[in-house]
């Protein structure tokens, strides 16, 4: 075999491994395999002088660009009618079953068959027209005008899911698609960026419209394809085998299409799809509606812009501008200072935003909102949590600046800024901390203390001077009955539960105690791992990092606490009074049998079967491990309703999701 042939039988099997892995998310071989086959690729390029062209090394984006070179679209691109609401969309329909019934009424001998339909999501991202010949990508182009686009041929080459060959190689064809940035590969490349990304929308295109290709290859863009738009040689009888086309010649096409006979199931069918937008890792804006028979649409043709056979319908917004008016700071538990934005009322999904969260200091410098107050700005809403502040329409420092605090707005104590958060330091003076530890600690996740709530916290600590956990079980009745709005009732009831707390599990203890960085299931694990309290707190962070699921950070944190004189003199004052925090005596037995032994499982959404600590405890029975983050180390992901980023990740990485609970409870009851 020479060089040529050793290239060529590389470039196919890389190839073929990136359509598995980017188009169908179904990986054939490790990372560290591939990349080994890579390099052996970019060593015989380098000793030959040669690139082929659908080798994969092109990928990674050459040289940055003179400008762009106009591209003649072969076949018009065309915009859509859009329909903003059921109505408007019935009346597309009205009209469409309309001109067929004229169309048949003229040629009685060749009826066109009844309306069909076909059901897409409407991406957004930017819009790619791509053309094949004879097999091979000879040109990308934007939309453009819809008769000429800019052509970013280098640009798209670098998106791994755009095939650089094709087995159809029987003249040319035109195809339209999106590119678009995943939200998950979006929420990744900000962690590190120098400049972080608005939205992804922006980001796409921006990536796309860069004369830079190397720029494009960084932001790891996808793209899916819904369209032949010019064919030389090639005709479709409907839409579905159009679909099915694309599929055959390795280019993505989207998992949610879907097709109706019956108009009434596609209004269903929409309600679905956006009632569960939030649950993709892309943003989408509506959905596409069209007639699914070729012959049909010939028939009906377009209006000068549009075409009759096909419609747009629009979702409410998830991402809008609005002027940022002021910026207050909170604090919490763990003495973080919170910056909260005001901003102008604006509709957003259907909601009314007045307040948006901007994370922290070191997220206000790298969205360039320092200089913000007074101007416009992107935000964005999803899975019904408070919006985000993505960042400035503009790039100038044109607004009135957020002044950070350099003291704490609760207590006035002098500010300590820690990575990209600013922390009040006076843990036991601090009246918002103090409040918030004590609420958590009698949450039901944690001590489970019944009737208590945030406001219990405040009027003790004011009125009976509670500072700490701690001081919850020296209250007496006496003292309680005296408060406001405590009668005889209340106060009894309110000791009951407390003393009925002392009896919580290491593991509801250790959760309670509102360790920095760890939630239920690190808890949990350290509970089950070392069966005593005592053998927690001396554990140094050394030794806890080699435990599952505990990075350096989470074990600082662990280390840390327990070596905080304050922290371990509340605990073993409350131990003085009564408070057990032990294991179970037996640990429960396991089963190593069932569908979920031995696997890594997390949950994500809103379960309605049975509650999130039930499922757990269940799968722990079957021998299942369950975290609360998903990784490579991830088996299966069990996704209830809204679920969101997590679920995202999950099929990023190709993780096994299981999103019918129904299916789930009989999985768990085998």
């Amino acid at each position: 075999m020479d060089v040529k042939e050793k290239m060529e039988k590389l470039i196919a099997e890389l190839n073929n491994y990136n359509y598995h892995y980017y188009t169908l998310d179904q990986p054939l071989v490790s990372d560290k395999e591939y990349d080994a086959l890579y390099d052996q690729l970019v060593a015989l390029e380098q000793e030959t002088g040669t690139t082929l062209p659908d080798s994969p090394t092109q990928r990674v984006g050459g040289e940055i660009l003179k400008g762009f070179v106009p591209h003649r679209h072969l076949a018009p691109l065309w915009s859509l009618d859009k329909a903003q609401n059921i109505e408007q969309l019935r009346t597309w329909h009205d009209r469409v079953v309309r001109l067929v019934t004229d169309f048949n009424n003229k040629n009685p001998d060749n009826p066109l068959p009844s309306p069909c339909y076909a059901l897409e999501l409407k991406f957004d991202g930017l819009t790619l027209n791509l053309t094949y010949t004879d097999g091979k990508l000879v040109q990308a182009s934007t939309r453009g005008n819809g008769v000429v686009g800019e052509g970013i041929l280098a640009q798209v080459k670098t998106i791994k899911s755009v095939p650089l060959t094709i087995p159809y190689n029987q003249g040319t064809i035109e195809v339209q698609g999106e590119g678009i940035m995943n939200l998950s590969v979006l929420e990744e490349y900000n962690k590190t960026a120098a400049e972080p990304l608005k939205n992804a929308r922006n980001a796409a295109a921006g990536a796309l419209r860069n004369l830079n290709p190397k720029v494009t290859a960084e932001r790891k863009l996808n793209a899916y394809f819904y369209n032949v738009g010019y064919s030389d040689n090639k005709k479709f009888k409907d839409h579905k085998e159009m679909m099915d086309f694309l599929s055959e010649n390795r280019l993505k096409v989207n998992p949610y299409i879907f097709y109706f006979e019956n108009f009434d199931d596609v209004m269903e069918q929409l309600a679905d799809i956006e009632t569960r937008r939030s649950e993709l890792d892309y943003l989408i804006d509506g959905a596409v509606l069209k007639l699914t028979d070729f012959r049909t649409r010939e028939a009906l043709g377009y209006t000068d812009k549009f075409p009759r056979w096909a419609v747009a319908y629009k979702f409410e917004a998830e991402e809008t501008t609005t002027i940022l008016q002021s910026v207050t700071w909170n604090v919490g538990r763990t003495g973080k200072i919170t910056p909260l934005a005001r901003v102008e009322p604006v509709e957003l999904a259907g909601v009314t935003v007045q307040n948006c969260t901007l994370n922290n200091v070191g997220d206000i410098e790298r969205k360039n909102l320092k200089f913000a107050l007074g101007t416009r700005v992107f935000i964005r809403r999803s899975n019904d949590v408070i919006p985000e502040i993505l960042g400035k329409v503009t790039e100038e420092n044109d607004g009135e600046e957020i002044l950070y605090p350099e003291s704490c707005p609760a207590c006035g104590f002098p500010l300590e800024q820690r990575g990209a958060h600013l922390f009040c330091n006076n843990k036991t003076g601090c009246k918002p901390q103090i409040v918030a530890r004590i609420t958590h600690f009698a949450s039901r996740d944690a001590m489970d203390i019944e009737t208590f709530s945030d406001k219990t916290a405040i009027q003790l600590y004011e009125e009976l001077g509670v500072r700490e956990p701690a001081d919850l079980y020296t209250l007496g009745f006496e003292s309680l009955v005296k408060l406001e709005r405590f009668g005889e009732k209340k106060a009894r009831n309110l000791l009951d539960a407390i003393e009925k707390s002392k009896g919580r599990d290491l593991a509801s203890f250790l959760y309670a105690l509102g360790i920095p960085n760890t939630g239920k299931s690190t808890t949990k694990m350290l509970a089950d791992h070392y069966r005593d309290l005592h053998r927690v707190m001396e554990a140094t962070a050394e030794e806890l990092v080699e435990l599952p699921d505990v990075g350096g950070i989470v074990a600082d944190s662990i280390a840390g606490y327990f070596a905080d004189p304050f922290a371990r003199a509340s605990i073993e004052k409350m131990l003085s009074l009564g408070v057990q925090a032990k294991a179970p005596e037996t640990p429960r037995p396991v089963s190593t049998d069932s569908f979920f032994s031995g696997k890594t499982v997390v949950l994500t959404g809103t379960l309605h079967l049975l509650t999130r600590e039930e499922a757990t405890e269940k799968l722990e029975a079957l021998g299942a491990k369950v975290t609360g983050s998903v990784s490579k180390k991830t088996d299966l992901v069990i996704a209830g309703e809204k679920a969101g980023s997590k679920l995202a990740k999950a099929q990023q990485l190709g993780i096994q999701v299981i999103e019918d609970e129904e299916e789930f409870v009989r999985l768990l009851n085998e």
